[in-house]
């Protein structure tokens, strides 16, 4: 029968071997502990061959951060280290789906999408050149305003004007396309 203290007096030498270069010690310590941090992860993935992956990366984990453990008590920090590494997969495994159903969600309207985008771009082309025969002045405002969303402000500060020489200015603009376009020559 175990006393109290004799697994930690156990492990704690069995680290310290390993730290001290024996690898083989590392190999009693997984014998010892790939039962329970395999349940361990079992209990958070739900999946024999991802827990069986999991398992061998926190063993892995383990080897790599043995110079860390303070003696708080191995099996607690190295199950703590399999429920970390078991929720990290965890929310990979969710990112990933999440992924694949946008990629599918996108694969049906991919043929839709670059026809829409043809479109627009081809009415952008349309506006940028009906704008090029605005004149001149009215050109500055509709642009400033409805392109680059700049407040009347703005633009009467630009151009050194008063705000309301630039609504005269806009209110002038939309006539003149009020007058001189018509829907139709934007489709």
């Amino acid at each position: 029968m175990k006393r109290k203290g004799e697994r930690t007096i156990s492990d704690t030498v069995l680290i310290q071997k390993v730290l001290d270069g024996h690898d083989h010690a590392f190999r009693l310590l997984v014998e010892k502990y790939r039962n329970d941090v395999f349940r361990t992860v079992f209990a958070i993935l739900r999946d024999q061959k991802e827990a069986e992956d999991a398992a061998q990366e926190v063993f892995i984990k383990i080897y790599m951060s043995l110079s860390q453990y303070e003696n708080q008590g191995f099996k607690t920090w190295m199950t703590r280290i399999a429920v970390n590494h078991a929720i990290d997969m965890k929310r990979k495994q969710a990112r990933r789906r999440e992924e694949v159903f946008e990629e599918f969600e996108t694969l049906g309207t991919t043929e839709d999408s670059l026809e829409r985008e043809i479109l627009q771009k081809e009415q952008k082309q349309l506006v940028r050149k009906r704008l090029n025969e605005l004149p001149e002045n009215y050109r500055d405002v509709i642009f400033g305003f409805y392109i680059a969303e700049k407040s009347y402000q703005q633009m009467a500060e630009e151009q050194n004007v008063q705000v309301k020489t630039i609504e005269t200015k806009l209110y002038r603009a939309r006539n003149w396309i009020k007058k001189n376009w018509k829907e139709d020559d934007f489709s």
